[in-house]
């Protein structure tokens, strides 16, 4: 794997990236919340585009991995605002944009800002409204604890030490809701989701296909599969899925 290369925001933050040039339509990663681009699913995007000529980026948002920033003060808002950055700076002509988890509703945020530049759409456990859904299940006693310390700590099987979720983080999200209404994207769209997935539950998917605009929308529910998708299997039916959505 290359070393990252930085790209400069006009605020002053860096965007951390890799890039490979190939073929057109190439590949975005967009990953989850507290994921970075070393992670198993866009290392092995990077390698499948290799192989196959592709172009491809995998990216940190603004506060994760080696980019700048405190994950504290990021928001639902920054990061699509970093992904379309990604898309306008590092990628030429359309592209398949991969979303996983939180990156899903990045993924969906994204291609509406830029909908000509979009090819398809691939959601890995997509979790659009991912900040209202997590509100909705918090008790009273930790919303008061994050309308008044402005912030609250809940368990993560990911960190021993828990996820902080900032109030700034719930008070963005609602600026960015997409599930309320029809999503007008007509690009075709795929959805994975592990039925073992117990961070984003499958029906997350199937409701994001009913909502979405286009037609060519299909859902593959994993019996077997977690939140993650990454074992070799499931890498193995993601190259597939793009290997349909390139086409002949």
């Amino acid at each position: 794997m290359s070393p990252f290369v930085i790209l400069p925001r006009r605020d002053g933050a860096t965007i951390a990236y890799h890039r490979l040039p190939g073929r057109r339509p190439g590949v975005v990663f967009l990953g989850g919340f507290r994921s970075d681009m070393t992670g198993t699913k866009a290392s092995f995007l990077e390698k499948y585009c290799r192989r196959s000529g592709r172009a491809y980026v995998r990216f940190d948002y603004f506060g994760h991995g080696a980019s700048s920033g405190d994950i504290a003060l990021g928001t639902i808002g920054r990061w699509a605002e970093d992904a379309v950055a990604v898309l306008d700076a590092l990628t030429e002509g359309r592209q398949i944009l991969i979303g996983s988890s939180m990156g899903g509703w990045i993924m969906l945020l994204a291609a509406l800002a830029r909908t000509e530049r979009v090819h398809a759409l691939v959601g890995i456990a997509a979790a659009p409204d991912l900040t209202e859904s997590l509100w909705l299940r918090l008790d009273e006693g930790q919303r008061r604890t994050c309308r008044e310390t402005g912030a609250v700590t809940l368990p993560s099987k990911y960190d021993p030490n828990g996820y902080t979720h900032w109030l700034q983080l719930f008070e963005d999200g609602r600026r960015h809701l997409v599930m309320a209404d029809e999503i007008p994207l007509a690009c075709p769209v795929r959805l994975l989701h592990g039925m073992l997935d117990d961070a984003v539950p499958w029906q997350t998917s199937v409701r994001l296909a009913a909502q979405l605009q286009s037609r060519d929308v299909a859902v593959t529910l994993v019996k077997q599969g977690d939140h993650r998708l990454s074992t070799d299997a499931d890498l193995a039916h993601l190259a597939a899925t793009l290997e349909e959505l390139f086409g002949p």
